[in-house]
């Protein structure tokens, strides 16, 4: 008869950045019995999970789980929110398109858009400047995130959240130690080997030793308890993602703005994130840039510079050490993918929690899962790559071959091949893909339109849309309201 395995003891999380306090809030909430310890090592400015302003809609749903209310985010932590990223440049010069988030777009109508793109709707029948719900509340300016439960105009509208970084991980610390969970500074200057390919206790300068049965690696790219082990291996992927160089600007003035951007210039590529606590902008180049030339670019005098080698971890389930977000792969921040890794990655350790005991097959499934998530991040910003004017400014190269079937899939038959452990939905590589300069084919069922069908639909997008707006205020004038109600006094 089999018996229940002896459950985790200690946990100690290396990181004291927004990664790692998450982690330990949702150890210590999945094993309240268990002590969680969290060791706040120096920080890196590459670890980009750690220093992102936003986040994917996945982490909103990982936040509702581990009891971070996003209510707060928004009034302590100068949350808002982005219903879209729109592209710009990266088919040709002038091209620009818009990607929104979620899978609930009609069949028929993701056809009828398709002939838009290609120029190829029923005789009479106007392209609608809009693709989705979300695009439209974006360019009116208008939004309210949907009560929960509730059903609204806006209820099949997903979004993400930005924050400023110091005050949400401030937001995150006071949820922690709400739960009881230890924080120590320091600088490890040993690591103490316990049986098999285990390691025992980390040693802190100045501070003794902190034996623990897990160790959850967050401490950004150096990884420093990850590629401390004799096992550690890592994949290079220096010849798909071509960005060598990021340069990084203070925040400029706040930007209250429903979508972000992500823009294609004969330099490299300039992202936008807008947020109450400014603009933030950084750049991405295959060769070092002058400091006059990246000033000029970011429209401040360069914050921060990054050299970038992109790779990932083989294994990043080790032994007992288990590496989360930067610590398991690095690459450039082509949007908020490296804290949407680190979010997915520790879902999954939630969901594989494992006892004292490690069973090897439990660290191999984990490992296998989380490779997918991070080969799935490879070859979404490897996406970004491959068009013509992206190849122009960054080099030509031979397209991994996943890259290139999911191009050839989509410009053929309007199709994207499933992949598991993605980034994105179906329909967001969709939207994407359009938003990167290619044009969707339709699969031979669909290239003879049906015109009533087609009609009803887009009739039916028009009406959910003008109820969006009905229903959704001016976004700014909402979040005044929000922010100044959570400031008034009680009584």
């Amino acid at each position: 008869m089999s018996q229940p395995r002896e459950p985790l003891r200690r946990v100690v999380v290396v990181g004291g950045g927004p990664i790692g306090v998450l982690a330990a809030i949702a150890v210590r909430r999945a094993l309240p019995g268990c002590e969680v310890v969290v060791v706040g090592t120096p920080a890196s400015p590459a670890a980009f999970a750690d220093t992102s302003p936003t986040s994917m809609p996945f982490t909103n749903k990982l936040h509702d789980r581990l009891g971070i209310e996003e209510a707060d985010i928004v009034t302590k932590a100068g949350g808002s929110y982005r219903l879209v990223t729109r592209y710009a440049g990266w088919g040709a010069a002038g091209q620009s398109g818009v990607m929104p988030y979620g899978d609930v777009l009609d069949p028929v109508l993701k056809t009828a858009f398709a002939r838009d793109w290609r120029q190829q709707h029923p005789p009479g029948d106007k392209p609608s400047a809009h693709t989705s719900v979300a695009q439209v509340l974006a360019d009116a300016g208008r939004f309210v995130p949907p009560p929960s439960g509730m059903q609204t105009p806006l209820a099949s509208v997903d979004y993400a959240l930005r924050w400023h970084t110091s005050a949400y991980r401030a937001l995150l610390i006071e949820h922690a130690s709400a739960l009881g969970i230890t924080y120590v500074q320091g600088s490890f200057d040993r690591i103490e080997p316990g049986d098999g390919d285990t390691i025992a206790a980390v040693g802190l300068v100045g501070q003794g030793i902190i034996a623990a049965d897990l160790f959850i690696d967050c401490s950004g790219p150096q990884a420093t308890l990850l590629a401390a082990h004799p096992d550690f291996a890592f994949v290079d992927w220096s010849a798909d993602l071509p960005t060598r160089h990021i340069y990084l600007a203070q925040p400029s003035a706040p930007v209250i703005s429903l979508e972000d951007r992500v823009t294609l210039t004969a330099t490299g590529w300039i992202t936008e994130i807008a947020g109450r606590d400014g603009l933030h902008m950084s750049i991405g180049s295959c060769v070092q840039l002058a400091q006059g030339e990246a000033d000029m670019l970011l429209r401040t005098p360069v914050a921060g510079k990054i050299a970038l080698t992109p790779g990932r971890a083989v294994t990043p389930w080790v032994g007992n050490i288990i590496a989360l977000g930067d610590a398991a792969a690095r690459f450039e921040p082509l949007g908020p993918l490296h804290i949407d890794l680190a979010h997915r990655q520790l879902a999954l350790l939630l969901e594989m929690l494992p006892g004292r005991n490690i069973s090897p097959l439990e660290r191999a499934e984990y490992n296998r899962r989380s490779g997918l998530m991070m080969d799935g991040v490879k070859e979404v910003v490897a996406l970004h790559f491959a068009s013509a004017e992206a190849q122009r400014v960054f080099g030509s190269r031979v397209l991994p071959q996943r890259v290139d079937s999911v191009i050839d899939q989509f410009v053929r038959r309007g199709r994207i091949p499933f992949r598991e452990e993605m980034p994105l939905l179906g329909q967001e590589q969709f939207a994407l893909l359009v938003s990167l300069g290619w044009n969707p084919g339709l699969p031979p069922a669909a290239r003879i339109p049906d015109i009533t069908a087609e009609t009803r639909a887009r009739a039916e997008f028009a009406s959910a849309a003008h109820a969006a707006l009905s229903y959704a205020p001016p976004y700014g004038e909402w979040l005044a309201r929000a922010v100044n109600a959570s400031r008034a006094p009680a009584g």
